[in-house]
């Protein structure tokens, strides 16, 4: 997902990519320890994914806060 991409939709659609992400993450921890994984470079998309969208979402959690 693109910044613009992300950038556009609301805070609860992003926590709920968020969360599809990480559960993502973890099943992919997994199938690297059991020598299953083969698609390594999928492994760096998505912590990358993770964590446009936790800046993305601290941005809009700082800007609200700010008076």
């Amino acid at each position: 997902m693109k910044a613009a991409d992300a950038r556009a939709k609301s805070d609860d659609e992003l926590k709920e990519e968020l969360l599809g992400l990480r559960k993502e993450a973890f099943n992919l921890r997994f199938q690297t320890a059991s020598g299953q994984l083969e698609n390594t470079a999928r492994v760096k998309v998505v912590r990358r994914g993770i964590a446009r969208i936790k800046t993305i979402l601290g941005e809009r959690n700082q800007a609200s806060a700010a008076p």
